[in-house]
């Protein structure tokens, strides 16, 4: 009987395994390229592949932020998003596993939501790896009482960082004001005293409470395999029970506001700023898209009517404007910055009077049509990019529905004048506004009372354009990257990188450089070279400033300009069908610049509240001292490191005419390199520059100047800032090193050790077991032509931790030092350091970058290959030897920065 008992056991045993196996996730549905499934326990699974990049991003969105905190729990749902990394029984060490394998990750909390997102090269088993933490982080997290005591400070220290920005706190205190009742008027990172007082069991209920399957989603974007991807989701996630009790429903609104309301913010430093709230409805409400485009009818630049009425007039420094995108009835800002000497009482009033007489005024057709094509091409940009896609749903999860992320984009398509005419009316009205004081008014003008949105109804009518078509796999290897890149030197002396590859909706990056004078000739020219490459997108022969930015609109082209004394840089991101127009502009832009005389006064404006700004901030205070510790060199020579004072008086001593001199003298192609990378016609794209930069020489000739290696004061300065809650500590040494010296590649992990990534040795003392600080850093700043190279650190910190936080600094430098790195930790910063440049170069940005480098350099991606073979053969005695050899204490320029008691 016992016999038959076990063969009757063994006979069913598979039909008991097969019975308790978790049911596989089943379609729901698909939209333009996105396929969503769920899962029998609720967690809903969203798939958007792309094979056009070699890299995955996976994302996953918990529906619980701020607004879900009760009394005395503020600040909890960020907590969490911190403590998720402290690990579970499974995967005790989660963020040093993450750095390990080179991902690039995050956590992010939001009023309606928090993510969990991370990037990394295409690998089956970190993909697996990473579902694997994220299910057993969901629901078995320590959550224990030793991580949240080191954690506090960590906290802390955000919330003091926060503190140092007037911009940020002015916000937090505009909503606080708006909502009476609501929790969007409680800021995410909590009160000071709920988190300073948490208690542990009530935190941990907050996360048995909301963090489990059926309140999350989880996205998986880019390149990965979907039937193997829908098994690890089945195998990792499945097994995780759907809570017996349902999820909290949160019901409160603010009522329709019924007065303007006030708050003044006044501490010491920074510039004067306004901000001016409207409440406005929920992003799934019909009525959001139009305030969204409203923002950029009154704060775009050049065309935006704040602009026109502040800046434009030199009433103030800037204007901007953003809608907050919420779940429930959000708001909208539209505020200015002064710069000294201006009037900010009547500043403010003629804004208000811009704003809240937009509707009686009339918006144009023109506006319009220039604010929707604006966000449609931020929409399409967006859309190109997997990376940003994947993570960008998590905000139209929060909103109630991922699909909203379509049915906004229609709805913005499918607007009229008339919707936008309609909602400025209702919304921006005095009696909705929170800025100004109290006025008695016998017939009060109300907007309309807030009210939640049936998504159902609103997703009913919503029909879904054709997903676009599948982007073919694309191999990042440096052998292949060099086979596949054109290389050529024009007509007239410019160098062209050309690497054509297939790119979700055809898209492009290109980068264009052009090197200018030299050592003696940029004598004293420092201000015009920089304020040439601030007004080269400002006006040209041609086209107005207006005209430019329509123009790029209307090629779907986004264009960055950058300049020092020595050059000036033009990054696009454009498509196929316009690279070749967008280049012909930017040779416009770059050879018949107009220097407008309002737009040259606008950008000294600007310095100079930058500047008034950044004399009381810690962090803009110690950049500027580390950047002079040392520097030999005279001012007006282009390498002279200029103060604050120097700033402004070169910026006073400046003219238009100066301005157009400079670009007369040195701006020319014959110095220059292009990349391009994306989907393109080499072609057509070659022959464009060829025909556009092949007869442009400058008049002065060009000489790199030198940088040879100088030694850095070595001293140690305090410098104090008043009412500053975060401080800051700066370290820089000089390095006899270039990227072409054979111990490159050592000292490169050597520093990725000691504090040059988020598992290093100063992190996990500053950071991880002392809780000192919320972000702690080095980096090392690398020459590719002397031997000279610079190490630096960065740490930020509350002013009563200092003496800490320095001993801790010099004590891991001294360990590293004295002990060296142990074999386990090379081998896993190898792996962690070739991910992470594998990563890198998946981004067609970096590798635009690269391959101009590489031109100008005379390099190819061979020395790409030959460092990462070098980083992958090093020894641990290379590496130590290497940190020994060139990081010096006794050579360290230390500056401290902040509110510091004595």
């Amino acid at each position: 009987m016992r016999l038959f008992c076990l063969i009757l056991a063994w006979m069913f045993m598979p039909l008991v395994a097969q019975a308790a196996a978790p049911a596989k996730p089943v379609m729901v549905g698909a939209v333009e390229g996105i396929t969503e499934y769920r899962l029998a326990n609720g967690l809903q699974l969203l798939l958007v592949p792309d094979d056009g990049k070699p890299t995955t991003t996976v994302n996953l969105t918990f529906r619980v932020g701020s607004r879900h905190e009760n009394y005395g729990e503020s600040g909890m749902a960020h907590l969490l998003e911190h403590l998720m990394f402290k690990g579970s029984p499974k995967y005790p060490l989660p963020w040093g596993e993450l750095n390990r394998r080179g991902f690039q990750f995050n956590g992010t909390t939001s009023w309606d939501r928090t993510n969990y997102f991370a990037s990394f090269a295409v690998n089956d088993d970190n993909q697996r790896w990473y579902l694997g933490w994220l299910a057993d982080a969901m629901v078995n997290s320590f959550i224990a009482k030793k991580d949240l005591d080191t954690e506090m400070t960590v906290v802390r220290n955000e919330m003091e960082r926060g503190e140092n920005s007037p911009g940020r706190i002015l916000l937090e205190k505009t909503m606080a004001t708006m909502y009476q009742w609501h929790n969007y008027g409680k800021s995410t990172i909590g009160a000071r005293s709920d988190v300073e007082n948490v208690d542990i069991a009530r935190l941990q209920a907050f996360y048995r409470s909301f963090y489990r399957p059926d309140n999350a989603t989880l996205i998986v974007s880019g390149k990965f395999n979907a039937d193997q991807t829908l098994r690890w989701v089945q195998d990792a996630f499945g097994k995780l029970a759907r809570p017996a009790t349902a999820l909290r429903r949160t019901y409160t609104l603010d009522a329709v506001q019924d007065g303007e309301r006030s708050v003044t913010l006044r501490r010491v430093g920074g510039t004067p700023m306004v901000l001016a709230g409207y409440h406005v409805p929920p992003a799934a409400h019909p009525d959001y898209p139009a305030v969204d485009l409203l923002t950029t009818v009154l704060a775009d630049a050049p065309a935006g009517r704040l602009h026109k009425a502040l800046v434009d007039k030199g009433r103030a420094a800037a204007v901007f404007g953003y809608a907050v995108d919420l779940a429930e009835p959000g708001a909208v800002f539209l505020g200015a910055q002064f710069g000294p000497g201006q009037d900010v009482d009547a500043a403010s009033q003629e804004a208000l009077a811009v704003i809240e007489g937009l509707a009686a005024s009339g918006i144009t057709e023109e506006e319009f049509r220039r604010a929707q094509g604006k966000w449609l091409k931020a929409w399409e940009q967006q859309f190109t990019d997997p990376e940003a896609v994947g993570v960008a749903l998590s905000d139209n999860i929060a909103q109630g529905d991922w699909r909203l992320f379509f049915l906004i984009r229609d709805r913005v398509k499918a607007l009229t004048l008339a919707d936008l005419q309609r909602v400025a009316a209702e919304r921006f009205v005095p009696s909705n506004r929170t800025l100004g004081t109290y006025l008695p008014s016998d017939k009060p003008l109300r907007a309309p009372a807030p009210a939640a949105v049936d998504l159902a109804a609103q997703l009913r009518g919503f029909k879904p354009q054709a997903a676009a078509e599948r982007v073919p796999a694309f191999d990042t290897s440096p052998a292949n990257l060099d086979s596949r890149t054109q290389r050529a030197t024009l007509r007239g002396g410019l160098k062209a990188a050309l690497l054509s590859k297939p790119t979700r909706g055809q898209a492009v990056q290109a980068e264009l450089r052009l090197h200018f004078g030299e050592e003696k000739s940029l004598q004293g020219r420092q201000a015009e070279a920089v304020m040439v490459a601030a007004l080269l997108d400002k006006g040209s022969k041609n086209l107005s400033r207006q005209q430019i930015q329509d123009r790029l609109d209307a090629l779907k082209t986004e264009m960055a300009i950058h300049g020092d004394a020595e050059g000036v840089s033009v990054s696009l991101t454009t498509r196929r069908e316009h690279i070749v127009d967008a280049v012909k502009l930017v040779s416009q832009l770059l050879r018949e610049p107009s220097f407008p005389q309002p737009a040259f006064e606008e950008v000294q404006r600007q310095q100079r509240a930058r500047w008034a700004d950044r004399r009381t901030d810690p962090q803009g205070l110690v950049a500027v001292a580390l950047a002079r510790a040392g520097n030999p060199y005279a001012k007006g020579d282009p390498r002279h490191e200029r103060d604050f004072a120097e700033l402004e008086a070169d910026a006073a001593a400046l003219s238009p005419e100066r301005v157009r001199a400079f670009h007369a003298d040195f701006f020319g192609a014959a110095n220059a390199e292009f990349a391009a990378v994306g989907d393109f016609d080499a072609a057509a794209l070659r022959q464009t520059l060829e025909a556009e930069f092949g007869n442009w020489a400058a008049r002065a000739p060009y000489q790199r100047v030198p940088r040879p290696l100088y030694e850095r004061a070595r001293d140690r300065a305090v410098i104090t800032t008043p009412d500053k809650q975060n401080a800051v500590l700066g370290v820089v040494q000089s390095v006899p090193l270039s990227d072409r010296d054979s111990d490159y590649a050592s000292f490169m992990l050597a520093n990725f050790l000691l504090g040059g990534s988020s598992d290093s040795r100063l992190w996990n003392r500053i950071r991880e077991r002392e809780g000192l600080s919320y972000g702690v850093w080095s980096s090392v700043g690398w020459s590719a032509r002397e031997s000279h190279s610079v190490w630096q650190l960065s740490a930020i910190f509350a002013p009563a931790n200092r003496d800490k936080v320095e001993r801790a600094f010099k004590e891991e430098v001294d360990r590293a030092l004295k002990d060296g790195f142990s074999a386990a930790e090379v081998n896993a910063g190898k792996q962690a350091l070739l991910s992470q440049r594998r990563l890198s170069r998946a981004q067609d940005d970096n590798l635009a970058s690269a391959l101009a480098s590489q031109m100008e350099l005379g390099r190819s991606f061979a020395v790409t290959q030959k460092v990462d073979d070098e980083i992958a053969a090093l020894s641990v005695e290379q590496v130590n030897a290497a940190l020994r050899k060139y990081l010096k204490p006794a050579a360290f320029a230390t500056v401290l920065g902040g509110d510091f008691k004595p």
